[in-house]
């Protein structure tokens, strides 16, 4: 059995750590790299790095935090934010990130997916989804895109997405659980890994996920307030029957 991967995300704005609720209420949770570190000490399989402001200011990737994150971390980490075509994630990828994380721009003109996964491979490539009431939303969740969540989630993967990062925003910070009928439906829907992401409070939490088909599951801020916490959640769920590293 393929281990279940468990994945910190480190939501980025102004050069710090932030997290909120269904992507408002933001609240500052510490300087990225030291947290990643941290994690990366902790036991995390991967890390993600989500410039959350990069689109609606206009603006490309974080180059230089990527450069300081690959200089400390030693596991694999994906990034998104303003990344809109080859040359954003050639950048990022050259600047030491594993993958690359594309939104807003997949979604504008999903060729970007062929073209990154024709130049970088499928494995770089991951096409971030949020939705709302399972409809697509873009620019940090104000703007609804009127197509639903799951037939964009199928043609992302036909045109070159080697993974999903797929976030509920009606979830998203509730520690309440992920949303798992869009968790079940896009995994159902699609042959390639898909992370959940948006609502874990608890071990839980992340074993429903697991159960309705995700390969990986995304946390926040049960981990940002106590890094310690994740070695714990990782034997809990291990307690539970899931196959994880610890």
């Amino acid at each position: 059995m393929v281990k279940k991967r468990v994945i910190p995300c480190l939501d980025v704005a102004g050069g710090r750590v932030v997290k909120g609720v269904n992507f408002v209420d933001l609240r500052e949770m510490g300087e990225p790299i030291a947290l990643a570190t941290r994690y990366s000490e902790l036991g995390a399989d991967e890390l993600v790095f989500l410039d959350i402001t990069a689109t609606l200011e206009g603006r490309g990737p974080i180059l230089d935090l990527i450069e300081r994150a690959a200089a400390e971390l030693t596991i694999p980490f994906t990034v998104g934010g303003g990344v809109t075509g080859l040359d954003d994630a050639r950048s990022l990828l050259r600047a030491g990130a594993d993958k690359v994380a594309v939104n807003r721009a997949a979604f504008d003109d999903p060729s970007i997916l062929t073209a990154l996964a024709d130049e970088f491979g499928s494995q770089a490539v991951v096409c971030a989804i949020d939705a709302r009431g399972g409809e697509v939303v873009t620019h940090a969740g104000k703007t609804p895109r009127g197509r639903d969540a799951v037939d964009w989630a199928v043609e992302a993967v036909t045109r070159g997405a080697g993974e999903l990062l797929v976030t509920s925003i009606d979830t998203d910070g509730t520690r309440q659980g992920y949303d798992l009928p869009l968790t079940r439906a896009v995994a159902a829907a699609v042959e390639v890994p898909v992370i959940a992401s948006g609502g874990a409070g608890e071990a839980r939490h992340l074993a429903e996920a697991f159960e309705v088909g995700a390969e990986a599951a995304i946390i926040a801020s049960i981990v940002h307030e106590r890094p310690e916490r994740l070695p714990e959640l990782k034997a809990e769920l291990k307690e539970m029957g899931w196959n994880v590293r610890t």
